[in-house]
């Protein structure tokens, strides 16, 4: 191998190796919470969402800020209809007629066996307020008194409690000849229907529009890692858009919403919401049906905002106007949301963020999934995954390693041309192709297969960071998250002394090394002896420290993506060694890193 592919090499891993020391030494700053705030300021006298106007004249103007309310005292204050379903529990507030309480009931906060279960929706009143509401916006004559929002109280007129196949009816009626009635429908997973029906027995031509709304009162608490996206997913048309909190304040300011908002015409398909790193609450209306997707943010209240703005309805004297729009509310589980997709939701499975690499990220969780179907273990199914993936690449792999098996051959050779051209580049280089033309040697031969496995390892770890199936997912023992890392620590001996193991942020943290990361480092160290080290020796100092540095800064990685660096490293060194034995090498790993190899025939120049 040749200094400009040794460099190309050296860059490309140092590159690398800045990029997660970086990120681990420099992790994004937690958003800073002032401890003496109240609650965010309301725009309703209840402090729920804006609603959209129906007039270019301003939306009702903010109310005093309220002091925040524990969950369970601003659940009792209203009364509720029980929602029940296999993967979700919650309530509907009669207030408003408000979806604002729901759990999911089959994930749990942390592995403890007493953790409670995730909490996705929260009334008006508590700390982090966070609800989907639905109504319709008045025109003409009329006015918002009289239609229902997010104060109006509803009455049950269907069903006691909503579960799947049970659906529930609200009813209001303004005084003024116009009924109103609401109809939530559940599946057994996380889809939610809600049909608005109004009939107008005013005596005269009634114009209405239609919207859903889901709002988030104060940024919530994310991660705000670049490897995920948090904020806000819209798809109009076939095109996905994803939104930022940072970046919603910073939207025009548009008077008529008394807001900084995004406004987007949808002609066919289209669906809009907040997604977190697992979990979604998005508006969905049905296909075919035009509507403005809105997403603004409300400073004087500091709400977040997602609207779905269908048409107006004309309602002629006597008749009914009805609407339907699904709203989905839970986990980003992958075989939900591809069945959504399947059922008529444009482009849903995007909802999950792939990345960039996503023709690359898609198949391979895809496989993933397969994969542990069949086994019932996601770590297991990671290791045949590498296996997979060896594979597909052993083919390339078979001529890098025969290359670089041939190049270590060339050592001695190459070092006599260096010593005999000296100082002169160009000599030096016209030897060295003269060498590998002879010699029939590729030097750039060894550099793909690192270069093919960088996009791979970031699917990877887009694929374990995101994707919810490997949440709280045991592999064996001591691994009982494959998303989280190692929690065992070579401090305390692995579990032999009675320390805890020090928490993610400490600086004890840094030297805090688990089983896992030190099989890493050495599965690192073992595949690095059998290759050629570089001649120079600033060069050969950092790639002998290279696998223990990256022992330490891959130590607060996911373990699923240790497990598979583990297995593809010992995949490799397997191959390697095997195909150096075949070609007639035998590779001393313990022996001396720069000889590296015990000679079993004669040298190339040798040969006649």
């Amino acid at each position: 191998m040749d200094d400009q592919n040794k460099n190309l090499i050296l860059a490309t891993a140092l590159s690398f190796l800045v990029i997660l020391g970086w990120f681990f030494f420099f992790p994004p700053e937690e958003p800073v919470v002032d401890p003496n705030a109240t609650s965010t300021a309301v725009t309703q006298s209840d402090g729920s969402a804006v609603l959209p106007p129906a007039s270019p004249s301003a939306a009702p103007a903010p109310a005093p800020v309220t002091t925040a309310q524990t969950r369970e005292t601003a659940l009792a204050e209203n009364q509720r209809l029980k929602i029940e379903t296999p993967s979700l529990s919650g309530s509907i507030s009669l207030t408003g007629g408000r979806l604002d309480d729901l759990s999911l009931s089959t994930y749990r906060e942390t592995l403890a066996p007493d953790s409670e279960n995730v909490t996705l929706l929260s009334p008006v009143g508590t700390d982090a307020a966070y609800y989907a509401l639905y109504g319709w916006a008045p025109s003409g004559a009329l006015t918002y008194e009289q239609v229902p929002g997010a104060n109006t109280q509803w009455t049950l007129a269907e069903g006691d409690v909503l579960a799947p196949g049970a659906p529930v009816t609200l009813t209001w009626d303004n005084g003024a000849g116009l009924t109103f009635s609401r109809t939530f429908s559940v599946d057994e997973d996380f889809m939610f229907t809600v049909t608005q029906k109004v009939e107008n027995a005013t005596g005269t031509a009634q114009r209405i529009q239609p919207y859903g709304i889901v709002a988030r009162h104060g940024e919530p608490e994310i991660e705000g890692f670049f490897i995920a996206h948090e904020g806000v997913v819209v798809m109009a048309d076939g095109v996905l858009s994803e939104i930022d909190y940072d970046d919603m304040p910073d939207f025009p300011t548009v008077a008529r919403e008394a807001a900084s908002a995004e406004v987007t015409t949808v002609t066919e398909t289209g669906w809009v919401g907040f997604a977190d790193k697992y979990w979604m609450t998005t508006l969905i209306p049905e296909n075919q049906t035009p509507f403005t997707s809105v997403v603004k943010y409300v400073p004087g209240a500091d709400i977040y905002q997602t609207e779905a703005r269908l048409q107006p309805v004309d309602i002629a004297a006597g008749a009914t106007a009805e609407v339907t729009t699904r709203l989905f509310a839970g986990a980003k589980e992958w075989e939900a949301i591809r069945t959504y997709e399947a059922s008529g939701v444009d482009r849903f499975i995007d909802s999950i963020d792939w990345g960039w690499f996503f023709f690359l990220t898609k198949p391979i969780f895809a496989v993933l999934h397969w994969l542990n179907a069949i086994i019932g273990n996601m770590g297991w199914s990671i290791i045949v995954l590498t296996l997979l993936i060896k594979a597909l690449l052993f083919p390339l792999a078979y001529k890098s390693y025969v290359s670089m098996a041939k190049m270590k051959e060339l050592q001695p050779q190459m070092e006599k041309i260096k010593e005999k051209a000296g100082d002169d580049r160009q000599k030096l280089q016209q030897e060295m192709m003269e060498l590998y033309k002879k010699e029939k040697v590729n030097p750039a031969a060894g550099c793909l297969p690192i270069l093919l496995q960088i996009p791979i390892f970031f699917s990877l770890y887009k694929v374990i960071f995101n994707t919810i199936e490997l949440r709280h997912a045991p592999w064996v023992g001591w691994i009982r998250d494959l998303s989280a890392p190692d929690p065992s620590s070579i401090l305390n001996l692995f579990g032999l002394l009675p320390y805890a193991t020090p928490e993610p942020g400490s600086i004890f943290f840094i030297f805090s090394l688990g089983v896992l990361p030190i099989i890493l480092g050495i599965s690192m160290w073992l595949q690095q002896k059998l290759n050629p080290a570089p001649a120079d020796p600033t060069q050969a100092m950092i790639f002998a420290w290279m696998p223990w540095v990256f022992m330490f800064m891959l130590g607060s990685f996911a373990s699923g993506l240790v497990i598979y660096w583990i297995a593809n490293n010992v995949i490799t060194f397997t191959q390697q060694y095997t195909i150096m034995r075949t070609q007639g090498y035998k590779p001393d790993v313990f022996g001396n890193i720069i000889s590296g190899f015990k000679r079993e025939k004669k040298p190339a120049s040798d040969k006649k």
